[in-house]
């Protein structure tokens, strides 16, 4: 009983996290086609049992259809999701396309598979989209996805960059979303194994040792080992960028900086390097005050 008690309210945290987050990047509105892409793994199987869930209370009608591509992975259980999806009762398509094939013919023995594996099932996940009249398409990527992919385009990229809770594919046609976004992997692997979804795992990417990707998850399991809530934290700052105190001229006017006074000059040095200083520095009076006394 207290199992259940527990799930329950494991259940109910995750729809919370994913109805904020359709919330505040307005993800999902009335009349919307979702095709939900279902892999087999944990987080697909989670965002599918939550939108539905969402949708039976949501204030807007909405059509979720959830969708596989069947990759042709050897040894693939191709009944298993036909079998779980139809006893949800929820409508589905299940695609078939050898893109396995074509990533082993591509990439030679010992190189990652990931990159040219993800175009190939965007391009499928796309042209179905279309085909179904879906004009959203749901990712299941969480929060601690978001945030390692932070650091690899970071550390690997040169690029401050991360995966967007909600965006438009490159052909204008449809609309990329991310309900998970504020959900963290932990909670998202707790419920799963409390629901017992038959999980399907990779055989394609999902075996390889050394990917790039692992290792910040390595990293950032080892940080919130050591300093609990430093995913959290990092999530945070991707809601509070502050582009003048980075270093992108696209982003911010630096050539046509100027000095300030008066009020601009308060506004300027109030809103500068405060988030290390300790109180009552950072949350009393301004900086101008202070210099001033």
């Amino acid at each position: 009983m207290e199992n259940s008690k527990n799930l329950l309210r494991l259940k109910k945290r995750l729809e919370s996290d994913a109805g904020k987050a359709i919330a505040d990047y307005n993800m999902i509105e009335h009349g919307d086609t979702v095709l939900v892409c279902i892999s087999g793994g944990k987080d697909s199987y989670a965002m599918l049992s939550t939108l539905m869930a969402l949708r039976s209370r949501a204030p807007v009608d909405f059509r979720l259809i959830a969708m596989n591509l069947d990759q042709k992975q050897p040894g693939f259980p191709a009944d298993v999701l036909p079998a779980y999806l139809a006893a949800l009762g929820v409508e589905y398509r299940i695609v078939e396309q050898d893109t396995y094939s074509i990533v082993k013919e591509k990439i030679p023995a010992g190189k990652t598979t990931c990159s040219l594996c993800s175009r190939l099932r965007r391009g499928v996940i796309y042209r179905t989209a279309k085909e179904l009249g879906a004009n959203k398409i749901a990712l299941g990527h969480h929060r601690d996805d978001i945030v390692h992919t932070l650091f690899l385009n970071l550390l690997f990229g040169g690029k401050l960059k991360a995966m967007p809770p909600k965006l438009v594919t490159d052909d204008g046609a449809h609309v990329v979303i991310r309900p998970l976004a504020y959900c963290s992997e932990a909670d998202i692997a707790r419920f799963a194994r409390g629901m017992n979804f038959p999980i399907i795992p990779c055989n394609l990417c999902g075996s390889q040792k050394n990917l790039q990707r692992q290792k910040i998850r390595e990293m950032m399991a080892d940080w919130d080992s050591r300093f609990p809530g430093r995913t959290e934290s990092v999530f945070s700052a991707l809601q509070n960028v502050v582009p003048s105190h980075l270093a992108d001229r696209a982003l911010f006017d630096f050539k046509g900086l100027q000095v300030s006074s008066g009020d601009a000059l308060r506004n300027e040095m109030d809103g500068g390097d405060t988030m290390f200083d300790p109180p009552p520095f950072a949350e009393g009076a301004s900086v101008v005050e202070l210099l001033r006394r």
